[in-house]
């Protein structure tokens, strides 16, 4: 006959065994991990579409609004982000994917608003806010901006974005530059009327060297801009079909105390935002992930870290989503399973307090 103790150790394996059929965690699920698969020779800093990002395995990241710090805007366009990262034990690069119905590289006009992208690393153990980070939890933000990339492929000024303009003079403005028609030009050349640019603002030369802005934040109205010397992210974006495609690029580390460094076969965290110039978003008003843990595979053929072709994933703009027929549907096996185990432990359970009140 069945002891009490028994029939308690019985209907527990029955639970495990149906959650296991059913393909169910015992424990919450672990979250997300973007592994940047190691490569041999240069990465491919400036090719979305290198064969070599098929060897990453692609990793789609769930992002929503930011809802936190004023502007708010609870109606954000990037829902999601599909990131790879490779790296060759010198260096490290990501490809960034998410659909954007418009390219919107140009902040000439008041009412326009960039397209861009950034991430964010802690400079920190452990997990700051993810938001910028906190007092006394820095973050490494690198933020690509699409006008950026734009000036550096081709410089445009307000006589392209309003071609009837006028100006009747600048005072300050150089006599020859002048005379050669583009009083604009001749308008921003003396230093001396440039402040910001004197100082060695980044945000205001007129040409970067780079599309991002590598930033450090501890909070909210904390962002700021790295030292010109201290601008050591590169990258690449191209905008085709409704997708943008941007990479980043780095050495793995940095003497620099406000830049993440990052090794081998370590687990780091790191998460993402976007923003969709067309819908206006700007500063707070963005979209935002969680934290992604995030490692650096070992060298190539040295472990199971390191990822094959076969197990990445077709770039977002030519991705299908298709599952093929494998002769065993776990899913359907497991709900069988549970339609016998859900009774059959309902049944131990009416037993062991059939046997509890018996004198």
């Amino acid at each position: 006959m069945f002891t009490r103790s028994r029939l308690i150790i019985v209907a527990v394996c029955l639970l495990a065994l149906g959650a296991v059929l059913a393909n169910a965690p015992l424990v919450s699920s672990q979250g997300l991990t973007i592994t940047a698969a190691a490569i041999e020779g240069d990465l491919p800093i400036d090719a979305p579409d290198s064969a070599l990002w098929q060897q990453a395995t692609a990793v789609e990241v769930p992002m929503s609004a930011q809802m936190i710090a004023r502007p708010i805007m609870p109606e954000t366009n990037a829902k999601a982000i599909t990131v790879r990262a490779l790296h060759n034990n010198a260096e490290i690069a990501f490809l960034l994917e998410w659909q954007d119905a418009t390219r919107n590289d140009s902040t000439l006009s008041v009412d326009a608003f960039r397209d861009s992208v950034a991430i964010q690393f802690p400079l920190i153990d452990g997990q700051p806010f993810y938001c910028m980070g906190q007092q006394g939890g820095d973050v490494n933000i690198w933020h690509w901006k699409a006008d950026w990339q734009a000036a550096l492929i081709a410089q445009r000024s307000l006589q392209d974005i309003y071609p009837n303009i006028y100006v009747d003079q600048y005072p300050f403005a150089d006599p020859a530059v002048e005379t050669e028609g583009d009083i604009y030009l001749a308008a921003y050349t003396d230093l001396d009327y440039l402040t910001a640019e004197a100082v060695g603002n980044l945000l205001a030369l007129p040409v970067h060297l780079s599309p991002v802005e590598d930033i450090v934040a501890g909070g909210f109205g904390t962002l700021t801009s790295q030292s010109l010397e201290g601008q050591n992210v590169q990258g690449y974006g191209e905008w085709s079909d409704g997708v943008w495609r941007v990479i980043f690029s780095r050495s793995l580390t940095s003497a620099e105390a406000e830049d993440v460094s990052l090794a081998p076969e370590k687990l780091y965290s790191v998460a993402f935002a976007a923003w969709d110039g067309a819908n206006q978003e700007r500063n707070g008003a963005k979209s935002t992930s969680q934290w992604v843990s995030f490692q650096l595979a070992g060298a190539p053929g040295t472990g199971a870290a390191a990822t094959t072709g076969a197990a990445a994933q077709a770039p977002l703009t030519a991705r299908v989503a298709a599952i093929q027929p494998t002769g065993f549907n776990a899913l359907f096996w497991g709900f069988i399973a549970l339609l016998i185990l859900i009774p059959l432990g309902i049944g131990v359970v009416m037993l062991y307090f059939h046997l509890g009140n018996k004198p």
